[in-house]
């Protein structure tokens, strides 16, 4: 069963919360992050190298150092101020029409490591050391990794009664999505909280596999160099915001490539047809509707692409996932693209972007074909966690991002 606990949060006062509040570092390059980084937000903490001209190296020392001063910067300048008492929020986040509410909350170190956070992905070191060394440069995590969980009555039910009330933030960024934020800090409601996880087996990470992992290594390093460790300090938690799995929505996530390796279209669509049902859609953008079905972009025009029976396993978690069977059956078999995580001849394009990202990258002649992929859901991702699988790289794209700079967990009680 996991283990949770409220958090006297750092947090923007609320007037300037839309200011300070950013996406997460790792969907914004350098570039893009500086040129929409406003005075007071939070990419100046979490992207130092946005502060110099022209952008420094991001691993670099000098970087670290500009990062340390800023977070202590906006603390002394009351950008950034910590609650006197510990609590829970809740959190929730409205984009196009549908809005998803999530508990902010410390979860254990330890459940991570015996396995009660599920992962569904890899990770690659050198990703979790730069993210090791932000948290503890700054003791603290300044960035919520993204859980979810099964549903509970009551504590929806708990959700809903904190929400019904005036929300402490409520701001819409621009990118259309609206956020929203309550405190809860009543010490009945706090100790049901904790009480009700108390029987919940696991949490699933959904997004941010790299802060979670990074985040484990620094309590266990905390723990090792203290003598009088006993489980309890605020450096066995991290914060999270978890949200039920009813409320999520996971978005496609596609694939470019960069050449047919060495074929000409005939014979490249006479190799996919040995594997695939296929069907001309012409040129309007074609989504595919179902499971097995992929949707695929050459040369001015949108194809249908059906798995034929044998081409997957609906028996295996992992060989039932329309990405196994596209880098089976296509980029490895055909395209002879054996290592999606190293190789130069494949890019990934988030769901968010539209097919029409897709198309705009094949048009231009920088890559020769894309695929469309129908979005994994939330029973395979769960299912493939439980069974302790991995998914291939790539495969789950969560909408909308949770913002960076609402709230901040310091690895000390104050």
């Amino acid at each position: 069963m996991v283990k949770i606990k409220p958090f006297a949060a750092i947090r923007p006062p609320k007037e300037i919360v839309r200011e300070v509040a950013s996406l997460p570092y790792d969907v914004l390059n350098s570039k893009e992050a500086q040129a929409i980084a406003g005075e007071k937000s939070l990419l100046h903490i979490i992207k130092p190298e946005i502060d110099f001209d022209p952008i420094i190296d991001e691993h670099s020392d000098k970087a670290y150092e500009e990062a340390v001063k800023n977070f202590k910067l906006w603390q002394e300048r009351k950008w950034l101020i910590q609650d006197p008492v510990e609590n829970y929020y809740v959190y929730s986040q409205t984009m196009n029409g549908h809005t998803q509410f999530g508990l902010v909350v410390c979860a254990n170190v330890e459940d991570y490591i015996s396995g009660k956070i599920k992962k569904h992905e890899l990770t690659r070191k050198e990703k979790e050391d730069d993210r090791m060394i932000h948290v503890k440069i700054q003791n603290a995590n300044l960035e919520p990794v993204f859980f979810s969980y099964k549903d509970n009555d009551e504590i929806n039910t708990i959700v809903s009664s904190a929400a019904a009330g005036e929300p402490e933030y409520d701001f819409t960024a621009e990118d259309g999505v609206r956020h929203r934020l309550w405190v809860i800090g009543t010490s009945d409601k706090i100790n049901r909280i904790t009480e009700i996880f108390s029987a919940i087996p696991a949490f699933y990470v959904a997004d941010g596999h790299h802060r979670t992992a990074a985040a484990a290594r620094v309590g266990l390093e905390k723990r090792a160099a203290n003598p009088h460790h006993t489980g309890n300090e605020e450096y066995n938690y991290f914060m999270a915001v978890i949200f039920p799995e009813s409320n999520l929505r996971i978005m496609d996530y596609n694939r470019v490539i960069r050449d047919l390796n060495g074929m000409n279209k005939e014979s490249f669509l006479e190799k996919l047809s040995g594997n695939f049902d296929m069907e001309e859609k012409g040129d309007n953008i074609y989504k595919p509707c179902r499971l097995h079905e992929f949707s695929m972009y050459l040369n001015g025009k949108w194809y249908s692409l059906r798995a034929k029976t044998g081409t997957y396993d609906d028996t295996d978690p992992i060989g039932v996932l329309d990405v196994t069977i596209l880098s089976r059956k296509v980029l490895d078999e055909i395209l002879g693209i054996k290592d999606l995580r190293t190789s130069e001849r494949i890019d990934f394009v988030g769901g968010i972007r539209g097919l029409g990202e897709l198309k705009k990258r094949v048009d231009s002649g920088e890559m020769a074909v894309a695929f469309a992929l129908y979005p994994v859901s939330m029973k395979q991702l769960t299912d493939i966690a439980d069974s302790g699988n991995i998914m291939p790289p790539k495969t789950t794209w969560f909408e909308p991002k949770l913002r960076s700079g609402i709230t901040i967990h310091k690895l000390d009680r104050r």
